[in-house]
C-alpha cells in the first residue's frame, strides 16, 4: 500500500498514489524526517485517510502491511548513512558491516542487505544472545533509533493528529520470524496502549523449505500478535480439497487441523488470518490446479510444465468446495485480492499481475508460458460466476455469526466425505463434502435442513451426496 516494498518512508503514501505527487514532494522537502514534530500530511495521505472514513462508514477496517526488518534504499535515513557514512546520526540504524575508509581511493562501505538482497538493507538488531536462524524466533530487539522511529509512525496511522477514529485498525506484519522477540512484545504493548482493539497479525511461514512451517504459538501466546498468516491449516487443506499427487483423507485433515488448533489456546484459534493465496504464493486455482507439493516450484520459471494457464472445470469446483469450507471453518477468511474475480497464475511474480476489472478487456494470455513449441492461448477476464460465489459465501458467513464465533464438532470424516457442525447455544449449522468425483451416501443429523447454497429443503438420515458437491445446513422450520 505505501511503497510497494523497497519503501522511502513510513509515514507518508506514496506520492503517485496521491493527486498532487510534485506539490507533495515540495511540501516534505519542509520536514526533518527524523522529526515526528516536523511532518505533514501529504494530499497523498489525506487522500488515504479519507478512504479510510469512507471505508468505516462502510463497516469495513483497514490493515496496513508493514516490514520493519528493512527499507529500501531510497529511504532518507539510508540515503544520509550513504552519504555520511560514520558522521550520519543514522550511522547506528542499519546492519553495517564496515564504513567506507575516506583515505582510500577504494569504497570499503559494506552492509548486510535483507536475504542478501542488497536493495533491502536490513535494519540493526541488538542484544540479540543467540546466532539467528531463519525461521525460528529469537530474543533481542531492534536498535534504538529505528525502533523509536517505528513507534512513532505506528502511532501516525493509528491515531491521526491524536484521534483513533480516523485511524487504522491493525498492522499485517512482514518476515516477522526475522525480527526479534523482545521488539514484538514490545510493539504490542504500544500499540494496544493507543488502540486496544486493534489487529496484529504477523507473516510467519517456514521453518525449512519446502517441507516445514512455523510453530505459530510462540506469536500468539497473548504477547505478542493477535494472529498470524495461518499457512499451516491451508497446506492440509489443499491436500484433501485438492487431492494433489500426495493426497490425504478426511480423518488425516482433521487429524491436521486438530493438531494445528491445539497449539493454540482457543481465543487465538478464532482470529487467526486464514489464507490460502497470497502475493508470495500461486493464486489459489493454479494452486490447485499443479498437483505437486505445495508451493514448490509451482511457476512457469521453475517447472516449464508448469499450468499455468486457464484450469480445468473440475480444479473450479475443487476450489469452490475448498471456498466453502474456508468460509464455515473457524478464523477469519483471507481472500487475495484477484482471487475472488477467477484469477490463475503461478508463484511469484504471477500473483502480482494487474487485476481483471470487469470494466477492462484484455488481451489473451498464453498458457504455454516458456514452453517451447506452439503457443496456445487463454481468453481472460472477470469471472462474475466465481465472483458472486465469493460474494454469496460472504454474505452466509456475515449473516450467520455461529459461522463467527461458533465451536466445531467434526462429525463424519470418512475417505472422501467430512461432515462438521459448528455451534452454540442457540444455533448450529452443518457442513457436508465430498471430495471424490462419484457419489457417497452421507449421514446427516436428523430434522428438516436447508441447504443455503441452493435454498432446497433436505431431510436428515441418509443422504446421497454428488461427487465434488458440498451442503451449508441450517435448521428448517
Amino acid at each position: 500500500m505505501l511503497h510497494k516494498y523497497d519503501a522511502r518512508n513510513y509515514h507518508h503514501i506514496d506520492i503517485n498514489f496521491g493527486p498532487d505527487p510534485e506539490g507533495d514532494l515540495k511540501l516534505m522537502a519542509t520536514e526533518n524526517p527524523g522529526d515526528p514534530a516536523t511532518w505533514k500530511w501529504t494530499s497523498a495521505d489525506r487522500l488515504f485517510l479519507d478512504l479510510v472514513d469512507s471505508l468505516h462508514r462502510r463497516g469495513i477496517r483497514v490493515i496496513m502491511d508493514y516490514s520493519w526488518n528493512h527499507t529500501g534504499v531510497l529511504f532518507w535515513a539510508w540515503q544520509d548513512l550513504v552519504k555520511n557514512q560514520e558522521k550520519s546520526p543514522y550511522r547506528d540504524w542499519y546492519e553495517i558491516v564496515r564504513f567506507d575508509d575516506p583515505g582510500t581511493p577504494e569504497n570499503e562501505f559494506e552492509y548486510k542487505g535483507w536475504l542478501n538482497i542488497m536493495s533491502l538493507p536490513e535494519l540493526k538488531k541488538v542484544d540479540v544472545p543467540v546466532a539467528r536462524v531463519s525461521g525460528h524466533p529469537y530474543e533481542g530487539n531492534i536498535a534504538e533509533g529505528p525502533k523509536k522511529h517505528i513507534l512513532e509512525v505506528t502511532r501516525r496511522w493509528l491515531a491521526p493528529d491524536g484521534d483513533t477514529a480516523k485511524g487504522i485498525d491493525g498492522f499485517r506484519l512482514d518476515v516477522a520470524d526475522q525480527i526479534p522477540m523482545g521488539f514484538w512484545r514490545e510493539y504490542r504493548t504500544y500499540v494496544k496502549a493507543i488502540k486496544p482493539e486493534a489487529y496484529l497479525t504477523g507473516e510467519i511461514w517456514w521453518e525449512k523449505w519446502p517441507d516445514e512451517m512455523m510453530n505459530p504459538a510462540p506469536y500468539c501466546s497473548g504477547d505478542v500478535f493477535d494472529a498470524v498468516m495461518f499457512y499451516q491449516i491451508y497446506r492440509p487443506a489443499r491436500s484433501f480439497f485438492a487431492q494433489p499427487d500426495e493426497p490425504i483423507d478426511a480423518t488425516a485433515f482433521v487429524d491436521s487441523l486438530n493438531f494445528q488448533w491445539n497449539r493454540l489456546a482457543e481465543p487465538f484459534r478464532y482470529s487467526q488470518m486464514n489464507v490460502n493465496a497470497t502475493h508470495d504464493s500461486p493464486r489459489l486455482l493454479t494452486c490447485f490446479a499443479n498437483k505437486g507439493k505445495y508451493k514448490f516450484h509451482n511457476s512457469p520459471y521453475d517447472a516449464p510444465r508448469n499450468i499455468s494457464g486457464k484450469p480445468d472445470e473440475e480444479v473450479y469446483a475443487r476450489v469452490r468446495l475448498y471456498l466453502v469450507h474456508q468460509f464455515t471453518n473457524i478464523g477469519a477468511p483471507s481472500i487475495w485480492a484477484g482471487d475472488e474475480m477467477g484469477m490463475w497464475g503461478g508463484d511469484d511474480p504471477d500473483p502480482r499481475k494487474p487485476l481483471w476489472w470487469p470494466e477492462f478487456k484484455f488481451d489473451p494470455e498464453t498458457r504455454t508460458n516458456i514452453q517451447p513449441g506452439p503457443k496456445e492461448y487463454d481468453q481472460v477476464g472477470f469471472n462474475n460466476d466465481h465472483f458472486k460465489f465469493v460474494k454469496q459465501l460472504i454474505r452466509l458467513r456475515k449473516d450467520n455469526p455461529v459461522l463467527v464465533d461458533g465451536k466445531i464438532e467434526f462429525l463424519v470424516a470418512d475417505g472422501p466425505v467430512l461432515v462438521y457442525r459448528r455451534y452454540t447455544d442457540k444455533a448450529q449449522m452443518v457442513m457436508v463434502f465430498n471430495v471424490s468425483t462419484t457419489p457417497h451416501e452421507v449421514e446427516i443429523p436428523e430434522g428438516k435442513w436447508q441447504n443455503l447454497l441452493d435454498g432446497k429443503t433436505i431431510n436428515g438420515g441418509k443422504v446421497s451426496l454428488e461427487g465434488l458437491s458440498a451442503l451449508v445446513l441450517k435448521p428448517g422450520n
